[in-house]
């Protein structure tokens, strides 16, 4: 069966420093008209850095949508053409203060393919040392660590929503505990 779908018109709604909105025509793949609603991002990236201790550093910080304080692994989006990678790296360095000597790179997340194009990209980050941080001024987090076994246990007792930082803490526990059997 056919399932893609074809832009017939890009309208865009709305330019901001984070997102871009747009209103899509477009054509189902049996060729009706339709209409795309779509969010433009640029992406993000996430980062599991696991102490020698096997301690997840996140970062606790209020996010306004949400009107809540949570609990996070240590992100950031990334600027437009911007690797992910150096991006993680200097992530993890601003909001933890840490830099580590060894990454692995745990896939690409997408957080709602509804409507919107942003891709977060996860890493583990390990063998860990200090620097210290350097937020951004408009940046408030407290950092925590957490036991890897016990972060898991956390995602699965919903007391951690965010879903980046769900996919990253069961990727790292999978990845540093050899997987699963066949």
């Amino acid at each position: 069966m056919k399932l893609e779908e074809k832009t017939i018109k890009k309208n865009y709604i709305y330019n901001g420093r984070i997102i871009n909105l747009r209103r899509d025509d477009a054509e189902l793949p049996d060729g009706r008209p339709c209409v795309r609603e779509v969010v433009e991002h640029n992406g993000g990236v996430c980062v599991a850095a696991l102490t020698d201790d096997e301690e997840l550093i996140f970062v606790r910080q209020f996010r306004y949508p949400y009107m809540d304080i949570l609990l996070e692994l240590p992100a950031g989006k990334l600027e437009k053409g911007e690797d992910a990678f150096p991006a993680g790296k200097r992530e993890l360095l601003e909001e933890t203060g840490y830099e580590a000597a060894e990454y692995d790179f745990l896939g690409k997340f997408y957080p709602s393919c509804g409507y919107t194009d942003e891709i977060i990209y996860l890493y583990l980050a390990k063998n860990l040392t200090f620097k210290g941080q350097h937020l951004d001024d408009d940046e408030f987090v407290d950092l925590e660590k957490i036991p890897l076994k016990k972060a898991v246990q956390m995602v699965l007792n919903n007391e951690i929503p965010d879903g980046k930082t769900q996919a990253a803490i069961l990727k790292t526990y999978l990845k540093v505990k050899g997987g699963i059997e066949e």
